[in-house]
């Protein structure tokens, strides 16, 4: 009988640290954008020489 004393208390800590971590993601900001990263692949790339364009009006 008291295994399932010390496997209720295990099981409550692991519960509470488990959304003390859910809810400190959440305090930050980790779960905010839920749409652009499935629709990323689809933006289209910039081109080479456009970059590079970027990078010499920069540098020089």
């Amino acid at each position: 009988m008291s295994i399932i004393y010390i496997l209720l208390t295990v099981s409550l800590i692991m519960a509470s640290v488990f959304l003390g971590i859910f809810l400190w993601n959440l305090r930050n900001g980790q779960f905010d954008d839920d749409y652009t990263p499935s629709v990323r692949m689809l933006f289209d790339d910039e081109d080479i020489s456009t970059k590079q364009d970027r990078q010499t009006k920069t540098s020089g």
